[in-house]
């Protein structure tokens, strides 16, 4: 059973982690990688070069709504795509485990049901907005 009482906060955890690591990837891409630099990446891969820009923009403002609980199941679903991209076009080929060399896709999966979840569970506690003009009905024991 969900203890209603925490279960909002534990959605905030999740929301505000998920919010951070994609802060996180996007820095990469900005700061270490650089933008140009992430293009080119993209470019060789057979991607359009723009989308790399697109994808540093995605993770930004995406990160930012999680972790402000701004239309929180929305965002999460809308970042799944990046995640499925990453895993066709770069850590696929690598397989399974993380640790192969260039990575393989066992941390994408992993955080791609994080997103799942999130947008199951919804803002969680101290959200900004909510994702939707209705909210889930609470279930107690009596309502079987």
């Amino acid at each position: 059973m969900i203890d209603t009482r925490t279960a909002p906060y534990a959605a905030l955890i999740l929301r505000i982690t998920l919010g951070i690591v994609f802060l996180a990837h996007a820095g990469l891409k900005v700061f270490v990688f650089t933008p140009a630099g992430a293009a080119q990446f993209f470019g060789s891969l057979g991607l359009p070069p723009a989308l790399a820009y697109l994808t540093i923009a995605a993770e930004t403002v995406g990160g930012i709504a999680l972790i402000l609980g701004f239309y929180t199941r929305w965002v999460s679903l809308a970042l799944i795509p990046i995640l499925l991209g990453a895993i066709a076009f770069v850590h696929g080929p690598a397989g399974f485990f993380f640790n192969n060399p260039n990575g393989g896709w066992e941390y994408l999966a992993f955080w791609i049901a994080a997103l799942v979840a999130q947008a199951l569970l919804g803002d969680g506690a101290l959200a900004a907005r909510a994702g939707s003009a209705k909210t889930a009905p609470t279930f107690s024991p009596r309502s079987a």
